[in-house]
């Protein structure tokens, strides 16, 4: 590992850059990894960071020192006053790292997907991958509307749900639900209100779950498309659920009824 005490080295100034900035990130097609967890899941997942930075005091801990050990020849140590001029961070991160944004292309899909239909905030699309990846989903498809799904925030919020799904973004997802619905699959549309109670639908596979916009739903064009429209009955009187809680529910109904306890 590289100990740096320079803001002026090439690989730091780069790194600094692409923390401070979600247009250069976009251009570059990096992300940046904020924290252990996040590094860590990362390198069981996918390999090797691009450029690791770890703030100096933080390789007392060992979770950190072996991720410097490991990545060894991506490895900046700086001390940490230098590391937290390069971006407001959390002060609980010590490390984080720059890696390449998977850029996938829309594919046909697998048995369980998700469909994310131009939601805006960062938290609720992190929080809906973590729940996709813990109940299996495989395919994610989000609108070109969508929150980029490679930010800090939604990194962040995903907890390295990210490097257990293919994220596919900027889909036509109408034209995507027709053409699965066209090879025999099921397009199941979130709703308030009107659908059909999600614990006696048929939500059988292959399927994929449709999560509308966190105000205005599901668009039209989707939901013409979809095959049926389910909803979350709320014998409590509340209104609505947030997206994120309502992914949840359907999600890990639908993961129930292949475990065959239905």
């Amino acid at each position: 590992m590289l100990r740096i005490t320079s803001r002026q080295n090439p690989r730091l100034k780069e790194a600094a850059r692409l923390v401070a900035s979600a247009r250069d990130r976009r251009k570059a097609g990096r992300c940046v990894l904020e924290g252990e967890h996040l590094v860590e899941v990362y390198g069981e997942r996918v390999g090797a960071p691009e450029t690791l930075v770890v703030a100096e005091p933080f390789l007392d801990r060992p979770g950190v020192a072996a991720l410097a050990r490991r990545f060894d020849d991506r490895a900046l140590v700086v001390p940490a006053a230098l590391f937290h001029e390069m971006a407001v961070l959390p002060a609980e991160v010590g490390v984080l790292a720059v890696v390449p944004s998977p850029r996938l292309a829309a594919t046909p899909g697998r048995a369980f997907c998700l469909l994310l239909d131009d939601l805006q905030d960062p938290g609720n699309v992190g929080s809906i991958l973590r729940s996709a990846a813990a109940a299996g989903v495989e395919d994610v498809y989000l609108s070109r509307a969508c929150a980029f799904a490679w930010s800090p925030k939604v990194l962040r919020a995903g907890m390295g749900a990210h490097f257990h799904l293919a994220i596919h973004e900027d889909v036509d997802l109408p034209e995507w639900a027709a053409a699965y619905r066209a090879r025999g699959g099921t397009v199941a549309a979130a709703v308030g209100r009107g659908g059909e109670d999600v614990y006696a639908a048929r939500l059988g596979r292959p399927l994929a779950i449709a999560i509308g916009n966190e105000g205005a739903g599901i668009a039209p064009a989707l939901l013409a498309a979809a095959s049926e429209r389910v909803s979350i009955p709320m014998p409590g009187g509340v209104e609505s659920l947030n997206a994120a809680a309502a992914a949840a529910v359907l999600l890990f109904e639908a993961a129930r009824r292949v475990r065959g306890t239905a």
